[in-house]
């Protein structure tokens, strides 16, 4: 496996690998890694034969108070993790080199990144989409591989693909979770002991609203309130919001008649955490 800390040099390798025919995946992460991005290396490696893993902590995703200074960072361990996986190459550029100068062109996806995560965290997705499309110029992947707990990211990007037609594959993977539910996350290491059950609370308000549509509820007030009613059993969880969205445009709907996103956000203690499933009444599984 190989370690690459400049652009150049990605762009020489992975043009010699895609001159060579073969076919290449990208995992972008921020490093921290789990068993989440682990899935995600996986499923590039059934999918492909050469896999590019970028550790990149992006500054401009990151508002005024958010954790960028004190998000995980440990190099040498992910890079270890992506080795045994069978990654070929990290690529892990510093700051400097995915911004020399003070950034004068965005990317922005209007529509789509307003409300749920957007609402809260203005700039977020445009910081997002900024590095991505830069990520996947720099290293020209067939297929990128993301997870579905970052359910709007992914609707984002893959819009962002279509609208700037970027020869690029989007493939979406099942979110990871651990035994009791909770979805795996990065920041799930800020949390304590008593904020770690606490957090078990999303996963159990999106159940409720599977029961509840299962036993043919389809009112969304409905099903909100009553995810806000699981939610509110610690006083310790503040919530963002509590969302139930068209799963294509991202519109609040009041009747679930078509695939939708059932999205939660709230704060645990200081620690910011997200969850979904995605109901579509064709299928009997959440994703």
């Amino acid at each position: 496996m190989q370690l690459i800390k400049t652009i150049d040099e990605a762009r020489r390798v992975i043009g010699q690998v895609r001159y060579d025919g073969r076919k290449v995946a990208l995992v972008p992460t921020m490093g921290a890694l789990h068993a989440g991005h682990m899935s995600l290396i996986q499923a590039a490696g059934q999918a492909c034969d050469f896999i590019v893993v970028t550790i990149f902590v992006n500054p401009t995703q990151f508002g005024a108070g958010e954790d960028l200074g004190k998000y995980p960072r440990d190099l040498e361990r992910a890079s270890e993790m992506c080795r045994l996986a069978g990654v070929d190459v990290v690529f892990a550029p510093d700051p400097d080199q995915m911004y020399p100068d003070e950034p004068m062109t965005w990317v922005n996806v209007e529509g789509l990144t307003e409300g749920l995560c957007g609402e809260s965290r203005q700039g977020h997705f445009r910081g997002v989409t900024t590095v991505c499309a830069k990520l996947f110029n720099i290293i020209r992947a067939d297929i990128a591989f993301f997870g579905q707990k970052d359910a709007q990211q992914v609707i984002v990007i893959d819009r962002m693909v279509a609208d700037l037609n970027i020869p690029l594959k989007i493939v979406v993977c099942p979110t990871v979770r651990q035994p009791d539910g909770l979805a795996i996350s990065s920041r799930n290491q800020y949390l304590s002991p008593e904020e770690r059950k606490d957090a078990l609370l999303l996963y159990a308000a999106l159940q409720e609203c599977r029961r509840m549509i299962d036993g043919g509820c389809r009112s969304c007030p409905e099903l909100i309130g009553a995810m806000q009613k699981v939610l509110g059993q610690s006083p310790r969880i503040v919530p963002d919001y509590v969302s139930i969205v068209d799963a294509e445009n991202l519109k609040n709907i009041e009747t679930i008649d078509q695939t939708a996103l059932v999205a939660v956000a709230v704060m645990v203690g200081a620690t910011r955490l997200i969850d979904n499933i995605i109901v579509d009444l064709n299928k009997p599984d959440d994703i």
